[in-house]
């Protein structure tokens, strides 16, 4: 593992939630859009290659919600295989739609966890619209 690649967190506004964390200093790296052509949430980019994924819910909630986080590896082959030899349950090793390798697991407090190992044309270091089958 070398280290964590992104936290998830859910929003109602993705612009009020853009101009906050750009007032921190992040920039937008690159876009979900659903097949409708409905921005549905985007990569916010430190300066390491660390980001925010913000995803928009229009569902009422009284506090943020953190959807998931995301551990960068290096060999997705070889984590997987050591998850898979000490009893972790873990899915398929699949390559998403942001040009990534990536399996994902639960902790045993049932915390969603994705696994990725990034390509030379992964959206997070090219940018560009990833389409992605999501409706808020």
């Amino acid at each position: 593992m070398t280290r964590l690649a992104h936290v998830c967190i859910e929003t109602q506004d993705l612009q009020k939630t853009e101009a906050f964390y750009r007032a921190l200093g992040l920039r937008r790296q690159f876009d979900f859009q659903n097949k409708s052509g409905l921005l549905v949430g985007y990569y916010l980019a430190f300066e390491n290659e660390s980001y925010i994924e913000v995803v928009l819910n229009r569902k009422s909630q009284s506090e943020g919600i953190i959807n998931h986080f995301a551990i960068e590896t290096d060999d997705i082959d070889q984590t997987r295989e050591k998850a898979i030899g000490a009893g972790v349950e873990v899915s398929e090793k699949r390559f998403s739609g942001d040009r990534l390798w990536m399996f994902t697991c639960h902790d045993p407090s049932g915390i969603f966890i994705e696994v990725m190992q990034y390509t030379d044309d992964s959206m997070q270091r090219v940018g560009g619209i990833c389409e992605v089958d999501y409706s808020p």
